[in-house]
């Protein structure tokens, strides 16, 4: 599972569409509603929050309106109803990382966009995120 900090802008169209089963199943998995992935690390600076199921519906509801700008149908019906005006903090170092895993992938299976990518200098955060000074997240797997 990967719940990315980085705008889903950036996505290739395959992972956006990861993006959005994966981020429906934390959804299903904050909500109790999904017995696996409950101490999955990339859903604790959610549970760390004070309303997870608001800030998870939140992040669903980017990665949904990136997917109809794109000319997706994926069905808004699957967000929960919960929502959040705040955000959550990710430290630099873990936007870094996640840029350069991005990077790799895309270099493997969607190579023109890793071109269009190549001079973006600093990648934005998906809107839930502030990023702040700091390293790699303590919950990222590296």
């Amino acid at each position: 599972m990967r719940i990315w900090s980085l705008h889903p802008r950036y996505l290739d169209s395959r992972g956006l569409m990861a993006l959005w089963r994966e981020a429906l199943l934390a959804q299903a998995v904050i909500a109790g509603k999904a017995a696996g992935y409950r101490r999955h690390p990339q859903l604790a600076r959610f549970h760390a929050q004070s309303s997870p199921l608001s800030f998870i519906a939140q992040y669903l509801r980017t990665v949904h309106a990136e997917s109809v700008a794109r000319g997706y149908r994926f069905n808004a019906g699957k967000v929960a109803r919960r929502r959040t005006s705040r955000r959550i903090d990710v430290p630099q170092g873990q936007m870094d990382f996640e840029w350069h895993h991005l990077m790799d992938k895309l270099a493997r299976r969607a190579p023109e966009r890793h071109k269009e990518l190549l001079a973006e200098n600093r990648p934005e955060p998906h809107p839930l995120f502030r990023v702040t000074p700091g390293g790699i997240a303590d919950w990222e797997k590296t």
